[in-house]
């Protein structure tokens, strides 16, 4: 047996609508241990700022794994021995990366990535959380630690990005987190950060490139049951109810959405 930790940061998670009861459920069933920092983030913060927070809450874990967890990423509750078998059987390697399915909407998905969030930190203590171009990936002596370098489990990482979120809060948070971008590299990138407005639209001309890429579907009983209700009572100011229109846009009426009930 071995001592598993999450490590996770968030800061005035009901005015920003992140699901962080519903993930503090399903990390604390998951994990022996679960470390939370950020709450003192500044509204307005400089982008390297996010790896700082990071990496306090990763440093604070005990655990002798520790997988760092945004508040939008869920496990689901079948996977919670697959999660400590494939890190029990990989001691020898400071990580284990996990695939990263990426939802808008309950009823399709697609893999974003693989993403190494799982860190051995009994038997790889150097590793940091500084690099990449967000400065928040996993370090070792640093070296960013890339998915290639370690196992990848076939273990979903289960990624609910803005589904819960009004199109003011997306705002909000997209135009603050662009100020901050440009705090530390002097640079506006699509420029979302002049405005909300700007913010917004610069967010959703991305969010529909993505989810054209939504192909795959899905039940709404087999997500999580930690944010199975959540998602039972999305309405229609909330991005997951319909993306805000992109749903029927790209995807028409090739497939029913299980809005009103679970099957």
């Amino acid at each position: 047996m071995f001592k598993l930790s999450i490590a996770t940061t968030y800061t005035n998670p009901e005015e920003r609508m992140d699901p962080w009861k519903e993930a503090l459920a399903c990390y604390e069933d998951l994990a022996d241990e679960v470390v939370r920092t950020g709450d003192n983030w500044p509204y307005e913060f400089s982008w390297d700022y996010i790896g700082k927070t990071f990496n306090e809450s990763y440093e604070l874990a005990t655990g002798d794994w520790v997988i760092r967890m945004d508040l939008d990423y869920f496990f689901h509750e079948n996977d919670f021995q697959g999660i400590r078998t494939i890190l029990s059987d990989n001691f020898d390697k400071p990580a284990v990366a996990f695939p990263k399915v990426q939802f808008f909407t309950p009823e399709r998905y697609a893999l974003k990535t693989n993403i190494v969030i799982a860190y051995n930190k009994k038997n790889f203590p150097e590793i940091k959380l500084n690099g990449g171009g967000d400065l928040c990936l996993p370090t070792l002596n640093n070296k960013e630690i890339l998915p290639s370098d370690v196992p990848i489990s076939n273990i979903w990482l289960w990624n609910y990005d803005c589904m819960f979120k009004t199109k003011e809060v997306i705002a909000e948070d997209r135009s603050r987190f662009a100020r901050a971008w440009y705090r530390h590299f002097k640079d506006w990138g699509n420029e979302e950060g002049q405005d909300l407005e700007k913010a917004y639209d610069t967010w959703i001309t991305m969010v529909e490139g993505r989810y054209r890429k939504h192909t795959k579907t899905i039940n709404n009983s087999k997500h999580p049951k930690y944010i199975a209700e959540k998602i039972l009572n999305l309405d229609q100011s909330q991005f997951g109810y319909s993306a805000f229109g992109l749903q029927d846009q790209l995807h028409g009426n090739l497939y029913k959405r299980m809005r009103n009930r679970l099957v």
